[in-house]
């Protein structure tokens, strides 16, 4: 029983599992319904553009495991790309987004404003504000740096399952956790410690100890 990453041909799939298997975990790469069924936790990991990931998992029929895996109270994890699916659109694409949680993604625009300087995407280290309890954030401290590569952001219509905030010219929701469902806009893989640590929450949330 291992934690399942789900490879839908998205970049970065190898560096998470490098970084659970750093933990101790047992994680695989798989877009095996089976495997992903059967798996103490989930991850949807996610580099590139909204319509052309949520094509490929629909085209592959993985949309619907991932449905049925988050109903079954398995822990998710959702990365980058793959916590921006989670809302119902995005201002990136024409296509819904799987609709999980109520919500939608919008683009850093600072054009016409006192922050035109500011750079999008916002890449690099920036801080976890904590907004509300979350298993997932663990022993992490106010103000933890983790790092950041994105031009999109989730604005989730509830603003009780917001984790953690992180402020670039505007406070954005960089992290949520609503039952059994989590995710986060940051790389934990590329976060040092702090990123192992939360992927290390995760782990044991999904009820894995490590070797």
């Amino acid at each position: 029983m291992s934690i399942a990453i789900i490879d839908y041909g998205a970049g970065n799939l190898r560096s998470v599992q490098k970084a659970f298997e750093k933990l101790g975990f047992d994680a695989i790469l798989t877009k095996d319904k089976t495997a992903i069924r059967t798996s103490k936790g989930i991850v949807l990991p996610g580099v590139g553009s909204f319509d052309a990931a949520v094509t490929e998992l629909r085209n592959s029929n993985l949309e619907s495991v991932i449905v049925e895996t988050i109903a079954l109270k398995k822990p998710f994890l959702g990365i980058c790309l793959g916590y921006q699916m989670f809302f119902e659109s995005s201002e990136e694409g024409k296509l819904q987004g799987f609709g999980l949680l109520k919500g939608t993604v919008k683009k850093f625009n600072f054009v016409n404003t006192p922050f035109f300087d500011y750079s999008v995407p916002h890449m690099g280290w920036n801080r976890l504000l904590i907004a509300h309890p979350s298993p997932l954030f663990d022993d992490i401290a106010e103000g933890s740096m983790v790092y950041f590569a994105h031009s999109y952001y989730p604005v989730p219509e509830d603003g009780m399952i917001v984790s953690t905030r992180t402020d670039y010219v505007i406070p954005f929701a960089s992290s949520v956790s609503k039952d059994n469902l989590f995710g986060v806009q940051f790389h934990p893989e590329k976060s040092g410690e702090i990123g192992l640590k939360i992927l290390r929450n995760f782990g044991l949330l999904a009820g894995r100890t490590p070797h």
